[in-house]
This record gives structure tokens, sequence and C-alpha cells, in this order.
């Protein structure tokens, strides 16, 4: 029997409710309904394959909401038609927007983007592997999601880090409950703290009003710390209270609340490397290494890789509405012998770009746009006639850009210099080995 879908509608009013419910009863879809985000979120926001919930004239509550779901797609509704609302909603995360009161046929020509039906695929992404490597982490993902002990993953960037917090948060007592993810590296260090612990209204400038912070959206579900290494260290002492005493407190608050959290970190970063160099507390460290999973990278996984290749290619053809293809031998070849320093993420790049290009059933290796040489390790490079001018390729030129300013320049400084945002900043960062320097007195 195939599995339903789990559709939770968040919002007031019996109409709109039925309405939507008129579209999707006679379908292989389970309706939830909340009233409120809150009770959202104490019912669970993990599990959904889709979400629709009502905003009101300044987006709130589906800010919040999109950032807490992330990963489940998220249908927005307004009584009022604001485009600038719209175009605000859908680049923060928002897969639609709705105008009410609507037609049957409005709310089915949007629904229909999710394919909400039988032979659809909205479950979570699942981990790809049969090496022996990939066999001990599975067990080990076995034995520690049924407790309650906190996790540290590590691995490289792109090796997959948020696949396993998923997996571990599905496999515990808390599934039905949140999951909410933070990258520590792609928030500003002067926010971090009141995204993670909520903050009060007049808190400091630009708190409007009280916002619950990512700590109490995760009450009795899992918070995933992603890239835990570019923590600041106040908030590192402030993470560590929660994990001691079970309580967090509101950036201008005097009051504590309760909370019941599963941890789970992951990095990319040597954390004992960080604790010498005064960068990472050692206490934070221990109460995270209860169990340490190591993810191996791509190129240390051998048959894996076929596999994972596999999965990326017929992901890419369902989403870009593409006949089946397959690869050819020289490509899987090529494949076997590149390196993949960004991973599974730049495997799933690769296929999805050779995916583009290609014109017939088979890719060929040029469509994988793969080097399997640095640029200049080539004989060829080095007899390059050196009087021709030297190009620098835009890798080159922020690499240098990045080792030149980051002394004396802010990340968001440095994000606005080279017009990109701060997580594209630290994805680029990433890749070019780059990590980010911090003041050892903050």
């Amino acid at each position: 029997m195939a599995e339903r879908n789990h559709i939770l509608i968040i919002e007031d009013k019996i109409a709109l409710s039925a309405s939507i419910k008129r579209c999707l009863n006679n379908k292989n879809n389970n309706l939830f309904k909340a009233d409120s985000l809150n009770e959202a979120i104490k019912q669970g926001l993990g599990g959904y394959s889709l979400i629709i919930a009502e905003t009101n004239e300044d987006g709130h509550p589906i800010e919040e909401l999109i950032e807490l779901a992330r990963g489940t797609p998220v249908i927005a509704i307004s009584k009022t038609p604001d485009i600038k609302l719209a175009i605000s909603l859908i680049k923060q995360g928002a897969d639609n927007f709705l105008v009410a009161p609507f037609t049957d046929e409005e709310l089915t020509t949007c629904l229909e983007k999710f394919s909400l039906d039988a032979t659809s695929s909205s479950q979570p992404e699942t981990i790809i592997g049969r090496s022996d490597s990939m066999k001990r982490l599975f067990s080990r993902i076995d034995k520690v999601a049924p407790t309650n002990s906190s996790v540290l993953i590590l691995g490289e960037s792109g090796t997959g880090k948020e696949l396993v917090a998923q997996a571990i948060h599905n496999q515990s007592d808390r599934c039905r409950k949140a999951l909410v993810s933070l990258n520590c590296a792609a928030i500003p260090e002067t926010l971090i703290e009141s995204e993670l612990f909520g903050h009060e209204r007049g808190a400091f400038t630009g708190a409007t009003k009280s916002r619950m912070g990512l700590i109490e959206a995760a009450d009795n579900g899992t918070l995933f710390l992603d890239e835990i290494g570019e923590l600041p260290l106040e908030a590192q002492a402030r993470l560590l209270r929660v994990l001691q005493g079970g309580e967090v407190r509101r950036i201008g608050s005097t009051h504590t609340l309760k909370v019941n959290i599963r941890l789970i970190a992951a990095t990319h970063r040597d954390l004992l490397q960080l604790v010498e160099e005064k960068l990472f507390r050692l206490d934070l460290y221990y109460r995270l290494d209860v169990m340490q999973l190591n993810l191996p990278p791509l190129r240390e996984r051998g048959e894996d890789l076929n596999l994972i290749a596999d999965h990326c290619l017929k992901k890419a053809c369902q989403q870009m509405n593409k006949k089946s293809l397959d690869f050819s031998d020289k490509a899987r070849h090529l494949m076997r012998s590149y390196a993949w320093p960004g991973n599974i993420r730049e495997l799933e790049n690769s296929v999805a770009r050779a995916v583009i290009l290609c014109e017939t059933k088979v890719i060929t290796p040029d469509l994988l746009c793969i080097q399997l040489e640095a640029p200049g390790a080539t004989d060829e490079a080095e007899t390059t006639d050196s009087s021709e001018p030297e190009v620098l390729s835009l890798e080159n030129y922020l690499y240098n850009f990045i080792l030149e300013n980051q002394s004396s320049m802010t990340e968001t400084q440095m994000a606005m210099e080279l017009g990109i945002s701060r997580k594209n900043l630290w994805q680029k960062r990433q890749k070019l080995n780059l990590p980010r320097i911090k003041s050892r007195d903050r």
C-alpha cells in the first residue's frame, strides 16, 4: 500500500480549511489542523509532505515557519493581494503564494506542482551506501537514535551531515516533533544569539517584537547545529548553560523557560584544534562528544559513488522532466578517477549540469565538466608562453580577496563588497578551504 501524504493546515478560519479539504480529501492525503504557529510547533513540524499556512499583512508567522520547517514545502495564503509580500516570502523560502478567497481550481493548480498523489516521493532524502564505512555508520545511527544523547557529526563539507541528523531524528521518539536546523556559519555573529535564544521586544535596536528562538522551537524535538565550530564563544557559553540546566532565557528577558531538546551538532573543523586556539570551549566539546559519527569523504567510499551518482541522475531527470538517462562507461570511469573535493554536493551539481546539457540518452565525460588536475598542474601549463598575460580566474580572485581582507573586514562587509550573500560567502570559503578566522577576544 502506498504511503499517504501528511499535510498540515495552519489557520483559524473554518472556510479556508473546508476549501482545502475539498481539494485534498479525495486523494491519498491525511490532513492535520493547527489554529496557530505556536500550536503547530507544539504538535511538531516534522514528517509533513506539505504545510499550508495563513499569513498576516507583514508576513508573520510564515517567515518563522519557513525557518522552522526547512525541507518541507510551504504554501503561504494571504487575504490581501500584496505583490511585495508575495515576493518577499518566496525569496525567504515559501514555495507558493495564494490570495484568499480562492477557487478550488486555483488551489488545485497550486497543488499540482507538489504531485500530491500515491506515487509522490515527499519523504526526506535517504543516505545511500553499501561500503564498510557506511555500514559502520548505519550501525551507530541505529544504536544512538533511540536515545537522548548528544551527537557530534564530523565530515568534510558536502558529505551529507544534515542527512545523518535527519536520520537520527526520524528514528528517535522525537520524530513527530520538530527538527530545527541552523547553519552557524551562515548567520552574522551579531544575530546568532537572537536566532538561537530568541529576544524580547526592545532588547536591542530593531527588536520591534518578541521572537521565539530556535531552541524554544525545538522543545521536545531535536536541534541540529551545523558548522558548530563557527559558533562565537559567547553563544557557546549560553548554549552550554541550556544543555546543563535545560533552561533558556531570551535576550532582554529576566525569565527562564524550561526546554527539553536533543542536540545534534556537525562540523568539518577540528574542534580540539579550535580548543587549543581558544576558539572553542572544552566543556562544550565534552557535552557534544557523547557519540561521534564520522562521515567518510566520497573519494573513500568505493562503489558507493556509482550508487549515489545513479540516484542523483534519477532525481535530476525527474526534476527536469527528462526521460531516463545513463552514464557512459567512460563517464563512470572519470567519476571514479576524480577526487570530488566538494563531495556529494559537488557530484549532485555535476550530474544536474550534465542532465541539462545532454541531448542524447547517454551522459558522456565532457558533459560532467570535471578537471582531473588542478589548473597549473600539467606539463602543458608549465610550458605556457610566459609572455602571455596571466588570466585570474574567479576562484583565484575570491581566494586572494578573502585572504587579503578577512583580517580587516567583517564577513558581512566582504560579502557586500563581493556582491553576494553571507551564506554564499561561507559556501565559497568551504570550496576554497578557507575557514573563517575568529577573534580570540570574542
